[in-house]
């Protein structure tokens, strides 16, 4: 990753909740990168060094499940990524983290981040909150993958992503995806996610402008995220 010195103490999840005292320690340790597109950040398994803070961008969170990926979440400006591999001295990655476009990020080690939990107690709870809400969407798209059909799971996984990036000028979901994410995003082989978008199409529930996807059918499309509920 190349080096970055662009920080504005307001673009970042560390920084947003911190006593404004702690501010210069932050300076004092942070260190700031900028991936290029499809660079690899983080890769499970190594062992954890520092937390990452995505300033701007987009980052896939993902994993290996079996012999494929899975995509966990996607992170955009603020968020924070390698904070789950602090549970012990000897952590690793329990994730990888690859950058979807060029995408500026801060960096402080383990240590520091520990010492800013211990210090700052809005930035404690707020990472708290974070975590809370991490574990239900994981619990959740686990539940998802045991129960819902491809069709269900593919529907479920257009409106996180309609929700999470918007809509751009053509009332296409604002993020240009490959379609092997979308496959791993959906927990399907990319076979299965392509022909299931197909069938789709076809029900008229969304239509493609070439890579863009928009949903046209909302309330159909809606009743099949309901599938094991």
């Amino acid at each position: 990753m190349k080096k970055d010195k662009s920080c504005d103490h307001k673009s970042c999840f560390m920084c947003q909740t911190v006593l404004k005292e702690w501010l210069p320690a932050i300076d004092g340790h942070r260190k700031n990168f900028i991936a290029k597109k499809g660079e690899v950040i983080i890769k499970e398994g190594d062992p954890v060094t520092g937390v990452y803070f995505v300033t701007s961008g987009n980052v896939k969170v993902h994993k290996k499940w079996g012999d494929k990926e899975l995509i966990l979440r996607f992170a955009r400006g603020g968020a924070i990524l390698g904070h789950r591999g602090i549970q012990s001295e000897q952590a690793v990655y329990p994730i990888s983290a690859t950058a979807l476009e060029n995408t500026t990020l801060c960096y402080v080690d383990i240590d520091f981040f520990m010492a800013t939990i211990k210090v700052n107690h809005a930035f404690a709870f707020e990472l708290l909150l974070f975590y809370a809400d991490e574990l239900n969407t994981s619990e959740r798209k686990m539940r998802n993958l045991a129960l819902m059909s491809v069709k269900s799971r593919l529907a479920v996984a257009l409106f996180s992503l309609r929700a999470q990036f918007g809509v751009n000028q053509e009332d296409c979901i604002a993020v240009e995806l490959s379609r092997q994410d979308l496959a791993a995003y959906t927990g399907a082989t990319y076979e299965t996610v392509f022909r299931t978008m197909n069938e789709l199409v076809q029900e008229g529930l969304i239509v493609l402008k070439g890579k863009g996807i928009s949903i046209i059918n909302e309330d159909k499309l809606r009743t099949l995220t309901e599938e094991g509920i």
